[in-house]
């Protein structure tokens, strides 16, 4: 597989590239990770098996129009390809570290930038892409409430009824949803889609965003994750409100928008995640809509 990876970085850039030193890289759920480099080269593999290889492929997309349509860094996609039984996506490296404050506050003005973003006036992408290894279905729709609790909430309930379990009434959760967001009426932003701290980091110049599942969509959605599953630093938020404020309303969302991927990690690892799902959908059902 090596060689092929090798033969993919040397057709991209049109420089010849041999891999001298090889080191896995930990932290990924999903992938194995290599950086490789070789004649002051340096390079942030991704691999899997070979039916991983549409996920790579809308992953390349994501980070591409990232990179033309926002000022947030994002690593540039480099190189895909696949062998008999792999793929892989290789990526320019980027050396990481833990950011400081004033890099958590330029960044969260960035972010308010990029959702400020809407180069389409519907919700959607222009594929279907993938929210870890679950495909993410982005068929366009012009009404929020319907994409929200169509494409994210039901999608995410009929996938764990392939698996046999059962949170309630698929129609009835998702119009309670829809109800929920009925008279919220967002600009479609361009958004991360995954956007939990694993997916952010630093260099010493500026902060990175990475592993995204694009689409568009409510902003707030974005925001809500970034508190899933432990709070961005203060600096973040303050960064992020002095550029583009959220509505004061957009508390009563927030456990809505997080519902989707608390649905997504129970269909990916079950256990605790799906007794999460079920305590969040009792206390969204209890809320009027």
């Amino acid at each position: 597989m090596w060689h092929s990876v090798e033969s993919a970085i040397t057709k991209s850039t049109g420089k010849a590239f041999s891999i001298e030193n090889k080191s896995p890289i930990s932290g990924g759920d999903i992938n194995l990770a290599f950086h490789i480099s070789g004649k002051n080269q340096n390079y942030f593999v991704k691999v899997n098996n070979k039916t991983a290889y549409d996920n790579f492929s809308q992953e390349w997309y994501s980070l591409d129009q990232l990179a033309s349509l926002s000022d947030v860094k994002s690593p540039k996609p480099v190189a895909i390809g696949s062998t008999l039984d792999k793929s892989f996506l290789v990526l320019e490296y980027l050396a990481l570290t833990s950011g400081s404050d004033s890099q958590w506050f330029q960044i969260g003005q960035q972010l308010a930038l990029m959702h400020q973003v809407c180069t389409h006036g519907e919700f959607g992408w222009q594929h279907d892409n993938y929210l870890g290894h679950t495909r993410q279905p982005n068929k366009w729709q012009k009404n929020w409430s319907v994409f929200f609790a169509e494409q994210r909430i039901g999608w995410q309930l009929a996938l764990l009824e392939e698996k046999s379990i059962l949170l309630g009434d698929i129609d009835y959760i998702c119009a309670h949803c829809q109800k929920l967001l009925a008279h919220h009426h967002p600009q479609p932003s361009l958004l991360h889609g995954d956007l939990w701290q694993g997916n952010v980091s630093f260099t010493e110049l500026q902060g990175v965003i990475y592993d995204p599942a694009c689409y568009y969509g409510d902003r707030e959605a974005d925001i809500a994750m970034t508190e899933l599953f432990g709070l961005f630093p203060t600096s973040f938020y303050q960064g992020y409100q002095a550029t583009y404020p959220l509505s004061k309303s957009y508390a009563k969302r927030k456990l809505l928008y997080n519902f989707y991927h608390v649905l997504n990690h129970a269909n990916m690892f079950g256990g605790i995640y799906i007794d999460q799902s079920k305590a969040n959908l009792q206390r969204i059902l209890s809320t009027p809509s």
